[in-house]
Parts: C-alpha cells; structure tokens; sequence
C-alpha cells in the first residue's frame, strides 16, 4: 500500500521528546510537499485561569514575516475616515451599508476593524461577528483611530490570539514556503508577545507545553525550558 503524506511526517516524529525550536522546524520543512500552501500552526498552553478576567489572554502581533496569504478586511467606518480605510488595503469599507449586507450573517470577510466612536453602530451585529469571533476590540488592535496602520498590519500578517478554555492559545505563525530563518523569528515574536502579556497573577509554570505542527501534519512538543 502506498504510504500516505502524514504517515510518512509521522515517521519523523518521537512522541517522547521535546525538540528545540529549531529541531522541530527542519523536521516541519521536510515534510512532504502538498497541493495546497500548508500553514505552521502553534498550540500553547498557558499556566493561566482564563476565568478570571486579569488572566485572559487576548491580543494580536503583526509578524516579522509575512504569512503569505490574502486576508479580507472589513472597515466599518464613517466618510471621515473612508479613504483612510482604502488607502490601507481594506476590501469593504462602509457603515450603516455594510452592517444591512452582514446582518443576515453572511460574511465574506476575515477581520473587521472599526473606530471607537462607531463601536456602538457595529454593535448591532454582535449576534452575528461575535460568535464568529469576528467583533472589533481594543485588545486586538481592530478598534483604533489609526485605520490605515490596523488595516496594513492585518494584510501585511498580523496574528490574533485569544485564551480559550484550560488557557490554550492557537494561531498561525508561518507557511511552509517560509525559510527556517523566517519561521523562528515569527515563532520567537509570537512567544516573546505570550511572554509580554503574563499575568502578575499567574503563579508556577507559565509556558505548561507548547506544539508546532502543519496543517496537516503531526504536533512535535517544543522543550520550553528554552524560554
């Protein structure tokens, strides 16, 4: 029987170790090739309660590298800043417009940005972007006076990142056309950000485990005593 993509990753994996970062990654870039542009994806687990509210982690970086991959932005603003939000790449721009075209729930877009005077008119949808985790917030750096900078970042790569249940926080960080050069200073950036926001509550080990893996590919734990 021919031997199958992943089981051939999977034979590059020890179940029992904790690579380096580095380690992991050759390993990731060897992997065999497929038809589509896999991501490199990263699952941390956080020695946080994302219960409490001082503990919950959410925020958003723009990476050193581009992830190579187009990203539809959404700017629900007013005419004062409209030509702000085209100049900065923004696929839909609008207002009372766009919340009549998403109201029905049908989105076409992957991050919606908005300023704060405008938060309250685009909170009329948050039945529908909230569940979606689509919803404009401070946190994230998609509810800003500066528009053309947030709209920028988010085409350029930025990752957005939230705690979510047992304080597991998941994103993307690279693709795998990437150079190894390029992988580990967006994993860096991403786990020095994860580091920037620790809680001063947060007591004993922060950084429980943490894994590297392709979109279709095995999880290889990092050692995080490199931290």
């Amino acid at each position: 029987m021919k031997e199958t993509k992943f089981k051939k990753a999977l034979g590059t994996l020890d179940e029992d170790k904790s690579y380096s970062t580095e380690e992991a990654l050759e390993l990731i870039l060897k992997q065999p090739k497929r038809k589509f542009q896999e991501t490199v994806d990263i699952s941390v687990w956080l020695g946080i309660d994302p219960k409490k509210s001082e503990q919950n982690i959410r925020g958003s970086l723009t990476l050193p590298n581009s992830l190579g991959k187009e990203v539809k932005v959404a700017a629900f603003v007013d005419s004062d800043k409209a030509d702000e939000a085209k100049k900065g790449g923004a696929d839909f721009v609008g207002l009372d417009d766009l919340i009549e075209k998403y109201k029905d729930g049908n989105i076409d877009f992957d991050v919606a940005v908005t300023t704060p005077a405008q938060m309250k008119v685009v909170s009329k949808l948050a039945k529908v972007l909230g569940p979606k985790g689509l919803m404009p917030s401070p946190k994230s750096g998609t509810v800003t006076e500066n528009i053309d900078k947030a709209v920028k970042e988010i085409k350029h790569g930025q990752v957005r990142f939230k705690a979510e249940q047992e304080g597991i926080v998941q994103g993307t960080i690279a693709n795998v056309n990437m150079k190894k050069a390029q992988l580990i200073e967006n994993f860096d950036s991403f786990i020095n950000e994860l580091k920037r926001l620790k809680p001063a509550s947060s007591k004993g080990i922060y950084f429980k485990s943490v894994f590297l893996s392709t979109t279709m590919g095995p999880g290889y734990r990092i050692d995080t005593s490199q931290f």
